[in-house]
Parts: C-alpha cells; structure tokens; sequence
C-alpha cells in the first residue's frame, strides 16, 4: 500500500464505492506492470 500510495497518490477520486474499488484496482494493475517491467527473466542454466 505504501508503494500505490507514493505513485498515484493517497487519496481516491471517485466517490461511490464501487468506483473506488475500480479505481484501487486499476493503481495496483498499473504498478504490478510497471513492477514486471523491471524484473529481470531469470534462465535456468544446467
């Protein structure tokens, strides 16, 4: 939460629930992408 929390802000926009939950899950999908940009592949070597 910490980490959604300093990219996109500490504060939802939208004020019925449903359009919060929609809008939570959008910011945790964008950093789960930005998170596997970043992530070396790793190759088994044997």
């Amino acid at each position: 939460m910490y980490r959604v929390k300093q990219r996109f802000g500490g504060s939802l926009t939208l004020r019925d629930y449903d359009g919060r939950v929609a809008e939570a899950m959008a910011m945790v999908r964008a950093l789960n992408k930005t998170t596997k940009l970043g992530m070396p592949e790793s190759v088994r070597i044997a």
